[in-house]
């Protein structure tokens, strides 16, 4: 029988990558992501696929709680509860400091990263308590979360709140040999997410970095003890190992991936 992991965002840069790890561990997959995403979800799939996973494709809004529910329930229907659950989907929003960001960017931002992750625990919990699948949840938080980014007020929130929900589910899951866990990558490159971080820390014109972006990039690479960005497939190596039997007593737990920064 088949062991099903639904990964969102799958369309993303690291949700492809953690849909790529996880096809190498020998889950079959249910790759979800907006509908604006089709054609780069169609890619995912396309990219699993050929590896010889099984896997099946989603598409629904993560903060409308009734569609992500209906999609779920009618794949855990025709195939099976998911025993792995990766709540990725997510935005950064604005770069700006918070006496300037616009208060709807800012609840557009918690709805997507707070309420969408919360609808998918919710939602895949509850199918895999009425089924009595054991399993793993991880939700995809980040270092802003963990010390606040400057310009990124309402992402900083929305991934420390993920980090919150992250531990109290995984009190509440616990007694259903559910485990919740979560991960916090800093300055993963390369892909369109850094470079949009990159161009936009250098457009806030703050006193954190200066202008140019091939500045703004050493600088960003500079403050890791590592010396260099993460890659998406490091980020996804440390989803997969939760994801499976290997991890099997950690629950409650946020991993910062971020080569030794503070």
């Amino acid at each position: 029988m088949e062991r099903w992991a639904l990964v969102t965002g799958a369309a993303g840069d690291l949700g492809r990558a953690i849909a790529a790890a996880l096809a190498a561990d020998g889950w079959a997959l249910l790759l979800a992501d907006h509908p604006s995403q089709t054609a780069r979800l169609g890619e995912t799939k396309e990219e699993c696929a050929a590896t010889g996973a099984l896997t099946a494709v989603a598409t629904f809004d993560v903060t409308d709680h009734d569609a992500v529910s209906r999609a779920v329930a009618s794949f855990a229907q025709q195939h099976a509860a998911p025993a792995a659950v990766v709540a990725n989907a997510g935005i950064q929003g604005e770069f700006t400091p918070i006496q300037d960001y616009d208060v709807d960017v800012a609840r557009r931002v918690l709805d997507v990263n707070v309420i969408g992750v919360f609808n998918v625990l919710a939602a895949t919990a509850r199918l895999m308590i009425d089924s009595g699948t054991a399993g793993s949840m991880i939700a995809t938080a980040s270092m802003a979360g963990v010390n606040g980014a400057p310009n990124m007020p309402a992402y900083s929130a929305s991934k420390a709140a993920v980090i919150g929900l992250t531990k109290a589910a995984s009190r509440d899951l616990a007694p259903y040999r559910i485990r919740v866990n979560a991960v916090s990558p800093g300055f993963i490159g390369p892909g369109r997410m850094w470079d949009v971080q990159v161009a936009r820390q250098a457009a806030a014109a703050s006193q954190y970095y200066e202008s140019e972006p091939e500045v703004v990039e050493r600088q960003m690479v500079e403050a890791i003890p590592l010396r260099r960005y993460g890659s998406p497939p490091e980020v996804a190596d440390v989803i997969a190992f939760l994801a499976g039997e290997r991890s099997s007593y950690l629950t409650g737990v946020n991993i910062e991936i971020a080569g030794g920064a503070l």
